[in-house]
């Protein structure tokens, strides 16, 4: 079992920054690919970043320019380090992992481990 934790939301302004954390216990994350999601009130879960064992990345591409993904392993930890925020990025960030090997990693049935999630919210 994997037990996630996200960390990092808050409240900032259109154009601010937000670092994402998330801390992984119960394995070590080396081998696992993980993602960020988000969720929008009166919408589905969608991807916003995902990276691969490997460190190669993906960004949907309303973030691409923006958003930076990136893995501390040593630590068992995840970030999403979100620059330029804009009103349309706000909702609830989850973190998820899965050590079954997709060829995408950008569904959410591609992740077997959530987090409980961490509010993100962008005023104009």
């Amino acid at each position: 079992q994997v037990q996630l934790v996200e960390s990092g939301g808050g409240l900032v302004q259109a154009g601010g920054s937000l670092r994402l954390s998330c801390d992984a216990s119960g394995r070590t994350l080396n081998s696992y690919a993980m993602g960020w999601f988000r969720q929008a009130p009166g919408k589905e879960r969608e991807v916003v970043a995902a990276i691969r064992w490997s460190a190669i990345t993906y960004y949907t591409d309303s973030v691409k320019g923006r958003f930076t993904i990136s893995r501390d392993n040593a630590k068992n930890t995840v970030y999403l380090q979100m620059n330029s925020l804009k009103p349309e990025d706000t909702a609830v960030y989850y973190c998820a992992a899965t050590n079954r090997f997709s060829t995408r990693y950008q569904s959410t049935y591609d992740y077997d481990y959530w987090g409980q999630g961490t509010q993100v919210t962008v005023s104009s």
